[in-house]
């Protein structure tokens, strides 16, 4: 194998390594998710707890991220394409880390919940982790594929996170007139139901890198 040959598998293999890095570190905030609606269903401390603990597994890998891509830029100095490869994964790595911040927000109002007794309303608050976990999967699909495509589909599916984000708020309202005494549970339960709704918004961002990361240029279309 040629010199320049090397060179150039040795900086592909650089790149493959964050787009694998980017995606590993999705799986840990699906698997977060996944808890997040075993401990909403259950009511289960020690779940809770195992979330917030294994919040440092993503922001060890953030950081393993932030080193290579500064190490690609400062050694590779990449450009076109390769550059917004980088910028991409610097950037999606910093929603999917916030991301997992919120799950670590929900389970900590789980913990306080479960000291009121029951958790009520569950029904309709996993129905919304649902929904974003699944606009979680597919975005990193999207971006392992640099399917645009998919990523803008996503991107749309942010009104339904909204909407039914805006129907549980109203209903969790009605609770809190009806009795004073759900007031407390409801006011967690409104916190765990707004993380949940910002993930949406962080999916969005991502599937806009996606957008920048294929055609070079910033998305057009704006929310309504």
């Amino acid at each position: 194998m040629l010199i320049t040959d090397h060179i150039v598998k040795s900086y592909d293999d650089e790149l493959n390594r964050l787009t694998a890095m980017i995606l590993e570190m999705g799986q840990l905030l699906e698997a977060q998710l996944e808890k997040v609606l075993e401990c909403l269903t259950k009511g289960d401390n020690k779940i809770a707890q195992e979330i917030v603990d294994k919040d440092i597994e993503v922001d060890r890998l953030e950081n393993k991220i932030d080193t290579s891509a500064v190490r690609l830029l400062a050694l590779r100095q990449p450009v076109a394409s390769d550059l917004r490869n980088v910028v991409a994964a610097l950037k999606i790595s910093a929603h999917l880390e916030r991301m997992a911040d919120y799950a670590v927000n929900v389970s900590k109002r789980v913990i306080a919940l479960n000291q009121m007794g029951p958790i009520k309303y569950v029904s309709s608050i996993t129905r919304l982790v649902r929904l974003v976990q699944e606009m979680i999967r597919d975005v990193l699909k999207a971006y392992s594929q640099l399917d645009d495509k998919a990523a803008h589909e996503i991107w749309k599916r942010d009104e339904e996170v909204d909407e039914l984000y805006n129907g549980f708020v109203r209903e969790l309202l009605t609770y809190m007139m009806e009795d004073p005494r759900n007031i407390s549970p409801c006011i967690h339960i409104l916190f765990i139901a707004k993380n949940i709704e910002r993930m949406g918004d962080h999916v969005t961002n991502i599937a806009e890198h996606i957008h920048y990361l294929v055609h070079g240029t910033l998305w057009s279309e704006s929310r309504k």
